[in-house]
């Protein structure tokens, strides 16, 4: 059980300044650019996301891309951090988006994972696979597709910077499990979390 871990989150992320809550304002639409650096996006049902409805759906928010996919133990595992981590960070008035980036092996098993976690997502295949490459993040089994210049299979998060949509953050959940959402960025310059 992740109780421990998601009340210091809260405590964590609730010790925001009133500075800090300005500069979340006026830095609201940081998550545009995220918004550039992505495909399509589908919603937790599988529908694909018009634009006004994915930037609408990142405004002011801090954006991560989750690699994952619904037959993996370890995944499957760290999802209930997660979770807990997000649920914790929105109590906190510190809104988060994750997109989930599968390694699933059908439509049928990314829909269970964005339904059971109710996230955004990107289609299997050149979608997910050009923000594998980009990230060098992928199963072990779609070496054999992909290659072998990972840095890091399932599960991992890269948490992207609100200005240019670049990696601002690499959560290695793999290695470390729930431990590595503790290397989540909690502020930047432009107080956006």
């Amino acid at each position: 059980m992740f109780v421990p871990f998601a009340c210091s989150v809260v405590a964590f992320v609730s010790s925001s300044t009133s500075t800090t809550r300005v500069k979340m304002t006026q830095c609201s639409a940081s998550a545009a650019a995220a918004l550039q650096s992505l495909p399509s996006l589908l919603d937790s049902k599988g529908g694909e996301l018009t634009l006004s409805a994915t930037k609408s759906k990142l405004h002011g928010k801090r954006v991560a891309l989750f690699f994952s996919a619904g037959w993996c133990p370890m995944c499957t595992s760290f999802e209930p951090a997660l979770l807990q981590f997000r649920e914790a960070a929105t109590a906190s008035s510190k809104d988060v988006e994750i997109i989930y980036v599968p390694s699933d092996r059908s439509e049928t098993d990314l829909l269970k994972r964005t339904e059971a976690m109710d996230m955004l997502s990107v289609r299997i295949g050149e979608e997910a696979d050009a923000l594998k490459k980009r990230f060098c993040v992928w199963a072990g089994s779609e070496c054999v597709k992909l290659g072998s210049g990972r840095r890091s299979g399932v599960p991992a998060l890269v948490v992207l910077d609100g200005k240019c949509g670049e990696e601002l953050a690499f959560l290695p959940a793999e290695s470390q499990g729930a431990k590595s959402l503790q290397s989540w960025p909690l502020e930047n310059a432009d107080g956006i979390w």
